[in-house]
């Protein structure tokens, strides 16, 4: 049994918040890099290489990519041979995010009640997933979420009949429909199957997968791939401005489901899908 201190957890998470904020992860960085090449037209590569200088001003100037710097989102996989010691899991990774967004001097978007929104003062609490799992390690990933993306996310419950066309027409419609307002280009993750908030988890861990990488199974890579074409054959392009760039990357997670149901969800993300990762 390993035995680890509930705050190297909140230091972890303290610094992660930090630097998802201000370091987007390589392989987004490349590939806004290399679909700037893709556009024909002066405004939306104009619009591309400007999303480039953004990038590397945060990184010169140790500033958030954007302003919105999201609601703290927790991944932990905890290893079942660890033993923490020294107070609360939870507590420590909200007093993580409270640490990294205050004293990382980055925007407070969280109210602590929906309806009476009141701001909490330091981005938290947390959404916080939590799985145990074999070994004895703990794995953290914070990927802090923008609302002007999470806003234009949907479900829907789909019946059993649904085709893999039904699926596709249906998520290319809800990204026509979002338009620019999820600042594109965008990053797709979409989940399908499990239950209804099973699936909206899956499309949300969807959006940490590097977008260099497909689903190791072919016949959702390629749902993934055809996607991906028609979202970038829409026109919607960088910022809404047109160009054919409306999405960087379309990454599906499936799990099985009822014999009744079929849900799917689009969880979207913008062009600043952070997310950044430690291993304790």
């Amino acid at each position: 049994m390993r035995e680890i201190d509930v705050s190297i957890i909140e230091q972890a998470v303290r610094d992660l918040c930090i630097k998802a904020n201000k370091i987007l992860p390589s392989d987004l960085e490349e590939r806004i890099c290399s679909c700037t090449e893709c556009e024909c037209e002066e405004l939306p590569q104009s619009i591309m290489k400007t999303l480039q200088e953004n990038i590397g001003a945060a990184k010169e100037l140790d500033i958030p990519i954007c302003q919105d710097t999201g609601m703290a989102v927790v991944f932990a996989q905890v290893g079942q041979e660890v033993h923490l010691t020294g107070g609360s899991f939870e507590a420590a990774v909200n007093k993580g995010v409270s640490r990294g967004y205050t004293e990382g001097f980055l925007r407070c978007s969280v109210v602590k009640d929906p309806l009476r929104r009141v701001n909490t003062g330091d981005n938290t609490p947390a959404v916080i997933h939590t799985r145990i799992v074999d070994g004895d390690k703990i794995k953290i990933t914070v990927a802090p979420k923008g609302f002007g993306s999470e806003n234009m996310s949907c479900l829907k419950m789909f019946t059993p009949s649904a085709t893999r066309e039904n699926i596709i027409d249906y998520i290319v419609e809800s990204v026509k429909t979002a338009g620019s307002n999820p600042c594109p280009p965008m990053v797709l993750g979409i989940g399908i199957g499990g239950t209804f908030e099973q699936c909206a988890l899956l499309a949300k861990t969807a959006l940490c997968r590097s977008v260099s990488v497909s689903n190791p199974d072919e016949y959702y890579a390629s749902m993934e791939a055809e996607i991906l074409e028609r979202v970038n054959a829409l026109g919607i392009g960088p910022q809404g401005f047109g160009g054919n760039t409306t999405a960087l990357s379309v990454a599906i997670e499936a799990a099985p489901t009822h014999i009744a149901g079929l849900p799917v969800a689009l969880n979207v993300g913008c062009h600043v899908t952070r997310h950044a990762q430690i291993i304790i």
